[in-house]
């Protein structure tokens, strides 16, 4: 009687036939058909890989995913599989839900041998993946086997227990972040929301709209952007010294650290001293000082030229020779045009009046060089020179990092965007780890207040990740990295990772990440760094990254009820990255003409490279 009932229900599909921890092993009963299964009028597909079954065990229904199909899902050894046949399903188990609750991940009993298996319905599909409160979830797109339900993320999950977005060129990966951005910044739901991306090739200054800001190096202000300034002040001492001079070691660098110490005490953040007692001042302290006037007072302990008093028993005298015949305002030099003092040079005649060299010869020289260069590059003046927060010769500047923190992060739009397309390559490391750096740390210090992490999270989303974030990086990027993937929960500070060759970003940093959104991947080793960061009954699942469509993912981790795969909305037109495939052959309208002119097939009528090359000059891919 009972196999009658079981043959009778139109969803089921077979049997438990073997149990492996979270494994299971589903013999194919003779009645199902290899094809489609019609259930109360809807059709759906049998053994599909991702897919997704209810075993009924008492009052719970446990829930599993689809690994394998065939001959190789039968349980023993492989070289017995021939005799089982190959009808045969391999289920991981994922969660469960009492009956008329809702779906709950993990699982508190095992299927028995017998219990039946039953292909997941719509309505079933529906109980899985209804979000258990609106407010926690954002929609993101459609599950992929049935269209008419929407794929929910929890967004606590998401932004606090970090997440990556991979694929492939052309999977639609921006096209996904652009959209998963949009969802958890939109205004009307999170009207505090804080988000930072980190975009390397400018590609997502125009996908937001009015819900973002874009910092820009050399910034259009008629297009909205804003002039990106990073404080040089507000690095620690050694990434100062390290992006400005290089590598300081020794007698020069205590130098350097006595300098910034006692600079830093005397300045004035926002026109304002600073309170702190000179004890509670360290060299990475963030306080203003002028860069300009150390480079100043190191050039001329360096290169001053003294003479020695004729009495060696005497304590030696000395004083600094300017250059005779000298102006002496071009003596003396100019520390913000950036003018070298003039000194009187080394005497080497015998007989003549005996004039050394500096007292501080240990600092060499190729440092000073190196700071002045940095100085007087255009490139680099956002760092040196930046706007409101630029320190004057006594440390005392028009705005504090109050005042930059909020331009960031404050509450006015919900999405920083940080375009570091016209950042010289050689300092992009260092320029993104700083800028973690800084955001991480008022974070951390004022997690407590009503603007810091615990209050209201921050996310930061770093595109291209693989090209500072590798395994063997040492870069300040990489380091802030793994310190917000390890300790960022904690205090609020959220990571997502972008990149379409995961397997060339550390593993450690990837496997922070509770949630995956993985588009379309061919490569084997990408495959394989991703499937390395699911648990282990999921790995089955990333079988099917290579024949993923665009703009298809899967989705596994927190921030889902069971795994999704999904078909994520494509942002309206208009709120699109600059990533789309260039056309070489423009297809043609209903008229028959093409749409929009460029590519291949039409002849140029009047060629000028002019414009061309003042954009490259400028730096500048708009500039007319």
């Amino acid at each position: 009687m009972r196999s009658a009932n079981l043959n009778s229900d139109p969803s089921r599909l077979g049997s438990v036939e073997d149990v492996n921890g979270s494994s299971i092993s589903v013999k194919l009963a003779d009645s199902t058909p290899a094809g489609l299964l019609f259930v109360h009028g809807e059709a759906y597909r049998v053994g599909q890989v991702g897919g997704f079954v209810r075993i009924p065990s008492g009052y719970v229904d446990l829930y599993g995913v689809i690994s394998q199909v065939g001959a190789g899902a039968a349980p023993g050894p492989p070289e017995l599989a021939t005799q089982f046949g190959n009808r045969w399903l391999k289920v991981e188990l994922v969660g469960q839900g009492r009956r008329g609750t809702k779906f709950e991940r993990g699982i508190a009993q095992y299927p028995s041998i017998g219990d039946s298996v039953h292909v997941v319905t719509e309505s079933d599909l529906k109980t899985v993946y209804a979000p258990e409160d609106d407010d926690g979830y954002v929609a993101v797109g459609r599950v992929a086997s049935a269209e008419s339900i929407r794929a929910y993320l929890d967004i606590n999950k998401l932004v606090t227990r970090h997440s990556a977005v991979v694929g492939s060129t052309g999977s639609g990966k921006s096209n996904a972040v652009a959209n998963l951005l949009g969802a958890v910044s939109d205004r009307s739901r999170f009207q505090s929301a804080r988000v930072v991306l980190f975009d390397l090739h400018g590609e997502y200054a125009n996908a937001f709209g009015e819900q973002a800001r874009v910092f820009r190096v050399g910034a259009d202000p008629t297009l909205g952007e804003r002039e990106l300034y990073i404080p040089f002040w507000a690095l620690t001492a050694e990434e100062f010294i390290s992006m400005a001079m290089g590598s300081v070691t020794g007698t020069a660098l205590v130098l350097l650290q006595e300098k910034l110490l006692s600079s830093k005490r005397a300045s004035k953040p926002g026109g304002a001293p600073h309170g702190l007692p000179d004890l509670a001042v360290t060299v990475d302290t963030p306080l203003p000082f002028s860069v300009y006037q150390l480079w100043h007072d190191l050039y001329s302990l360096h290169c001053a030229t003294h003479t020695v008093s004729k009495n060696q028993n005497q304590t030696q005298t000395t004083r600094a020779y300017l250059e005779d015949g000298v102006p002496p305002v071009k003596a003396v030099g100019d520390s913000e045009q950036l003018l070298r003092p003039r000194f009187r040079p080394i005497t080497t005649e015998a007989g003549a009046e005996k004039i050394y060299g500096g007292l501080y010869g240990d600092l060499p020289r190729p440092h000073l060089d190196s700071l002045e260069s940095k100085l007087r590059d255009p490139r680099m003046q956002f760092l040196f020179r930046p706007g409101p927060w630029s320190p004057d010769t006594d440390g005392t500047t028009a705005a504090d990092l109050d005042a930059l923190l909020e331009s960031w992060v404050g509450a006015d739009t919900p999405i920083s965007v940080f375009d570091l397309s016209g950042i010289p390559t050689a300092v992009v490391d260092d320029l993104i780890g700083a800028v973690l750096r800084i955001l991480y740390d008022a974070i951390f210090w004022g997690r407590m207040k009503p603007e810091g992490g615990r209050q209201r999270p921050l996310l930061v989303v770093l595109e291209e990740a693989h090209i500072y974030l590798s395994p063997q990086s040492k870069s300040r990027a990489a380091t802030a990295s793994r310190r917000i993937a390890k300790e960022g929960r904690k205090y609020g500070v959220g990571l997502m990772l972008v990149s379409q060759r995961p397997s060339e970003v550390d593993s450690t940093i990837l496997s922070q990440c509770g949630t995956v959104i993985s588009l379309r991947l061919t490569n084997d080793s990408d495959r394989s760094q991703v499937t390395s960061c699911a648990s282990d009954n999921l790995k089955g699942l990333f079988s099917m990254l290579p024949v993923l469509r665009t703009g298809e993912a899967l989705i596994v981790g927190e921030a889902v009820n069971m795994p999704i795969r999904a078909i994520i909305d494509r942002p309206p037109e208009g709120r699109r990255p600059e990533s789309d495939d260039p056309l070489v052959v423009v297809p043609k309208g209903e008229d028959g003409e093409r749409v929009r002119s460029g590519g291949w097939t039409e002849s140029v009528q009047s060629e000028n490279y002019k414009p061309l090359t003042e954009a490259w000059r400028k730096q500048d891919p708009t500039a007319g």
